[in-house]
């Protein structure tokens, strides 16, 4: 069963959302703070975590990014403030998506059924955007028949962007997930594999872009066909 994890100091949205999800058949938890969030996460194994920004002790940003760097799960960030600024700031901590209060349940749900599925591309083998197969055990990229080896680094960065379709991830982020966290180049390096990515692929298939999310970062798109 998949748990899901609640945190928001409003009671009211967590009988909510704990009303919608369990309707679902999702198991859930519940925590009206990030410092109780953190001492359940301990304790409890969770699949995805909604997350409220404003909430006293350890605000949602603060959970997010210890979540990001302590667990392996998609979090949603939920929140009254739909500022750019606040938006980019909660992809910087790394939330795998954003939902402004008020906000529709059902819709919710939609992009909880949409991260879980997502998410398990993470741990396959293979990830299959459509024509294009990126296998993780070769280092190989099968694109319409044509075999292709990448260098390392573009290889990496194409499968840590294909494993989360649609999910921004900022430079910073990218640098540390590829490069590592002892990386004392800057983040231009970023700029020119995304690059030659998009070269190399351009002529050779539509199954997926790589676009660029202007003052934030970089999301994989899969083409629908």
């Amino acid at each position: 069963m998949i748990r899901i994890l609640i945190v928001d100091d409003d009671a009211h949205i967590r009988e909510l959302l704990r009303h919608f999800l369990q309707a679902e058949g999702y198991a859930t938890f519940e925590a009206a703070n990030g410092e109780e969030a953190s001492l359940l996460l301990a304790e409890q194994q969770v699949n995805l975590a909604i997350v409220d920004i404003m909430m006293p002790n350890k605000d949602g940003y603060e959970l997010c990014e210890e979540i990001r760097n302590d667990y392996d799960f998609p979090v949603i960030l939920l929140t009254a403030k739909n500022q750019l600024i606040d938006k980019e700031k909660g992809y910087r901590v790394g939330t795998d998506d954003y939902v402004t209060k008020p906000f529709e349940p059902k819709e919710l749900l939609f992009r909880i059924k949409a991260l879980l599925r997502r998410f398990t591309m993470v741990n396959a083998t293979q990830i299959t955007l459509n024509e294009t197969i990126i296998d993780r055990r070769s280092y190989e990229v099968s694109c319409k028949g044509k075999l292709l080896m990448l260098p390392m680094k573009e290889f990496e960065l194409l499968s840590q962007l294909a494993s989360y379709p649609d999910r921004i991830f900022t430079r910073e982020e990218l640098i540390h997930l590829i490069w590592g966290a002892d990386f004392d180049g800057d983040d231009r390096t970023i700029n020119v594999h995304i690059k030659r990515l998009r070269e190399r692929f351009s002529n050779l298939t539509d199954d997926f872009s790589i676009k660029t999310v202007r003052g934030v970062g970089y999301k994989l798109e899969v083409t629908k066909k």
